[in-house]
């Protein structure tokens, strides 16, 4: 019996030593997690380049992750396609086809890396002005948070939009018609 009892304690206090080994995921990461389950559609995360601007509008929430910036977008996007109420949508800079690997080393790399990761889904080029202009007006009304990591080409940061992964845009289209058919003349 004696010997049951050790081996059992020797067991378990493996089992604690190994979870208590286990490193936390890292506080950007807690972060999504903690948040995701809160956002919804008109929600914005952002993963952005080391040289973004920290806004200053109420709405926007700065983590800096100290991390790989592609590494960031696949959790993120894995967050994202693991639950059940948003999809992204998702905006990347119109300048970045124009950076050259001259001007800025390893351009043509994250191209290829970015356009490798981001094939499942439609992507919107806008020019970086205006998704900033989007995400200030965006920020005064819904949460914003942006995911800071550590790269160093400009023009790479991903924009993701939240949309309702359960209500598609032409359902709304469709409940929107109805409703206005249904309005009587005036």
């Amino acid at each position: 019996m004696r010997r049951f009892l050790f081996a059992l304690t020797i067991l378990l206090a493996a089992s604690a030593f190994s979870i208590a080994q286990r490193p936390a995921p890292p506080a950007w990461q807690t972060k999504v997690n903690e948040q995701l389950p809160l956002l919804g559609h008109r929600n914005w995360i952002l993963i952005v380049d080391s040289a973004y601007p920290l806004q200053a509008s109420p709405g926007v929430e700065t983590i800096e992750t100290r991390s790989d910036q592609l590494d960031v977008v696949r959790y993120v996007l894995g967050s994202i396609s693991n639950s059940i109420h948003v999809r992204p949508d998702i905006s990347m800079d119109a300048e970045l086809p124009f950076v050259s690997d001259a001007d800025a080393p390893g351009a043509a790399r994250y191209r290829a890396e970015i356009g490798d990761l981001l094939r499942p889904y439609p992507v919107e080029s806008v020019p970086h002005d205006k998704i900033i202009a989007r995400i200030d007006e965006t920020s005064k009304q819904f949460h914003v948070l942006v995911l800071k990591t550590n790269m160093a080409i400009p023009y790479t940061s991903v924009f993701i939009r939240l949309d309702c992964k359960y209500w598609a845009t032409d359902a709304e289209e469709r409940l929107r018609a109805k409703m206005a058919a249904a309005q009587p003349a005036q």
